[in-house]
């Protein structure tokens, strides 16, 4: 940025005097005449120099208000996206621990019905056993109570271990979800229209 030119320093000269005072007293009566006789510079110049500082300071400030501006709201708008990611994770946490919870009840529901539905049948098996009257009649009877114990016992097992995986999936499906939204605006480059 050019300077302006700087306006001459202005002449003093003193007034000759018929007697010279000599020391302070001459400096004391010389200050008068020296302040009367300055000369004002050219002041146009100088107000037209200080208007145009003034301008190119305005412009300057304003541009740098409105970049200051756009920059704020690009960071207000990167904070309430921030905000509703936020949310939306504590929402898809939420909604994958009630998935889980209602599940894990009606997996402890399913459990409890098959240990009930063994209890009971080990108990009749019991009472058979108690009836018979041959030592053989017996062992064939504990074998074949055996083998159906354990065919239902695995059947059982295998339909909890299903509900169990099928419980899983529903439960992580928000959280997964949320991680591949999340994955998705990390591979997206970022944009300067957000920070202007």
């Amino acid at each position: 940025m050019a300077s302006a030119p700087r306006p001459a320093k202005p002449k003093i000269t003193v007034a000759p005097s018929e007697a010279q005072p000599a020391g302070e007293e001459a400096a004391v009566m010389a200050v008068p005449e020296a302040v009367g006789s300055i000369t004002p510079p050219d002041m146009t110049n100088t107000t037209d120099t200080l208007q145009a500082e003034a301008e190119k300071t305005r412009t300057a400030m304003e541009r740098s208000m409105d970049q200051a501006t756009r920059t704020a709201d690009g960071f207000y708008k990167a904070t309430e996206e921030a905000m509703e990611f936020g949310r939306g994770n504590v929402e898809a946490f939420t909604k994958a621990t009630q998935t889980y919870m209602t599940g894990m009840q009606e997996l402890s529901k399913q459990a409890f019905t098959v240990m009930q539905s063994l209890n009971e049948q080990a108990l009749q098996n019991a009472k058979a056993l108690a009836a018979v009257k041959s030592l053989r009649d017996a062992m064939e009877m504990q074998a074949n109570f055996a083998k159906s114990q354990l065919e239902k016992g695995v059947a059982e097992a295998t339909k909890l271990n299903e509900a169990a995986f099928k419980l899983a999936e529903q439960s992580s499906a928000p959280i997964a979800a949320r991680m591949t939204l999340a994955m998705e605006r990390l591979a997206r480059p970022a944009t300067p229209a957000t920070f202007q």
